[in-house]
């Protein structure tokens, strides 16, 4: 028996081995439905309220989700120019590895964790205001998302636009140090062109990264004129509870993100990211002294730019009483669910990206040389598909959705699990893939021939290519869940909280010195599992 499927035919056998990726494909699909089905429902069964709350305030929430959207890229993206460029004429310099090292660690950190860092450091109780005096303003604002977006996305930037340089043929680079360009007509002939054609994508990259931007704008904007569509969502639904409000700021925040993914797409932008991104080659080149000085002054202003707030953040913790934080009922119950539902999430993202990756590869076996087919096309950007939908927007639909059924506080693990284990799923798709294919690619045809499937062939063969890039996607996937604020600040209460949920409680009630301690545990162990998938990521390379 075959079932078609465009230009391919698909067995029995093949059916049966692609079960898990279309069960994976399922959830998605149910995960994303059922909150398009809340916000529909609610939509349809307040019409004219829902209408109505598309006003000038709705708008003007709008205009300001994109005005600091485009202020963060420009000030992010703009200064990257240089940073890349700084790294990639000193390729010799002692600290290049460590700077890109420390770069490599805003991906890791939370964003309540880095938001509390910035306040350490900037706000009027921070290190900087006793240096200033009493007058300091503090950065609440727009100050303060555009401070913490650049904190983020510079470093992001800077890898990326690096990775662009590495693209430059080695030729080139003799060629410009043979004819003794200098670095201005290096810059202009050798070096910009490359990072031209990179840099729509990544200014693409860093623009839905703000737009979508949740906890940063929640800790640090300040009030409702610092205020984004996604914390509009937010506050219209455990604040105000107002449900036709809700679904308008949420059907308008749906459409902002469908552009700008549009947009990446036609850019050809990985809105995925990248932890572990390669580094850039060695130029030949001898800048000049000038030149290196200035080059010099663009990395220590990046350094510190970066540094600091995770220094402040491990000042501040560390004043804090953490004996007694440790000893805290509350500190240990959410250190317990985090870590409970991370493990949860991180092992059903791994399954699901497994049985998509390896369903993708068993309908690229059967197409052999035919077009690739539609349902082949979904196991392959399936996942992706949840980049169209941020955590907080699936959050407000289920929320609609459950609320005159059931108590929505009570689904909360399940929630949280769920959603963070499909939001992780793009990236750790992308550390298993790779492994898969070459395996697959390698002993497909062996395996055949012998005989070798199912259990076997998973223990003896594919096991020992991808163990590495599945402990890669596996921590990957639970610091992303330990540090996500987005689905716990719909569904969290006092009965189910996470560590980054009791953080913005005790920032808060202004319990500041308990938030520090409670920030450096939550950035200890997210930095320490983003670091041990880094490591895993290399040696599997």
């Amino acid at each position: 028996m075959a079932v078609r499927d465009g230009p391919i035919a698909i067995t029995f056998s093949t059916l049966k081995a692609i079960t898990p990726g279309l069960a994976a494909l399922g959830g998605i699909a149910l995960l994303i439905g059922g909150a398009f089905a809340g916000l529909i429902a609610e939509g349809f069964g307040n019409l004219p309220a829902a209408i109505g709350a598309f006003d000038s305030w709705l708008f003007r929430i709008a205009r300001f989700t994109l005005w600091q959207a485009l202020l963060s890229t420009l000030l992010s993206v703009a200064p990257a120019i240089l940073v890349a460029r700084a790294l990639s004429r000193h390729p010799a310099f002692a600290g290049r590895a460590l700077i890109l090292r420390l770069f490599a660690l805003p991906l890791a950190l939370p964003a309540i964790v880095a938001a509390l860092g910035i306040l350490a450091l900037l706000g009027r109780a921070g290190l900087i205001a006793p240096l200033w005096g009493p007058g300091w303003p503090g950065i609440y604002g727009l100050s303060g998302i555009l401070i913490a977006h650049v904190f983020f996305n510079l470093p992001l930037a800077t890898r990326l636009l690096l990775e662009a340089l590495e693209t430059v043929p080695a030729d080139q680079w003799r060629l410009a140090a043979q004819l003794g360009m200098n670095a201005r007509s290096t810059f202009r002939l050798v070096e910009w062109p490359a990072m031209r054609r990179a840099l729509p994508g990544v200014a693409g990259l860093v623009f839905m990264l703000c737009v979508t931007s949740f906890t940063i704008v929640l800790t640090l904007g300040g009030g409702p004129r610092a205020t984004t569509l996604e914390v509009a969502i937010y506050q219209s639904l455990r604040f105000d509870f107002d449900p036709a409000r809700a679904v308008a700021v949420t059907t308008l925040q749906i459409v902002l993100t469908a552009l700008v993914l549009a947009v990446l797409a036609r850019l050809g932008a990985n809105v995925a990211g990248d932890a572990n991104l390669a580094v850039s080659r060695r130029a030949a080149v001898s800048p000049r002294l000038s030149e290196t000085l200035f080059n010099a002054m663009v990395l220590a202003v990046a350094v510190v730019l970066v540094l600091s707030p995770m220094a402040a953040t491990v000042i501040y913790g560390l004043k804090a009483d953490l004996m007694r934080l440790a000893g805290e009922p509350a500190v240990q119950s959410a250190t317990l669910t985090s870590l409970g539902l991370a493990t949860c999430s991180s092992i059903l993202c791994l399954a699901m990206s497994w049985s998509l990756v390896a369903g993708r590869q068993k309908l690229a076996a059967a197409r052999r040389k035919s077009p690739t087919s539609l349902l082949e096309r979904m196991f392959d950007t399936g996942a992706g598909y949840v980049l169209i939908v941020p955590p907080i927007v699936i959050g407000s639909g289920w929320f609609l959705l459950l609320r005159n059924h059931i108590d929505v506080f009570s689904v909360a693990p399940i929630m949280v699990a769920a959603v963070n284990a499909v939001m992780a799923m793009p990236f750790a798709i992308r550390a298993i893939r790779p492994a898969f294919d070459a395996a697959a690619l390698r002993h497909d045809k062996l395996s055949a021939q012998l005989g070798i499937s199912g259990w076997n062939r998973l223990r003896l063969i594919d096991w020992p290519v991808v163990r590495r890039p599945m402990a890669t996607a596996l921590a990957f996937a639970m610091a992303l869940s330990l540090g996500d604020l987005g689905v716990i600040a719909l569904f969290g209460s006092d009965a189910v909280q996470t560590l980054p949920y009791l953080l913005l409680g005790r920032m808060g009630s202004y319990r500041t010195d308990d938030a520090a301690g409670i920030a450096l545990l939550l950035g200890i162990l997210c930095l320490g599992l983003m670091l041990l998938a880094d490591r895993l990521g290399r040696t599997a390379k």
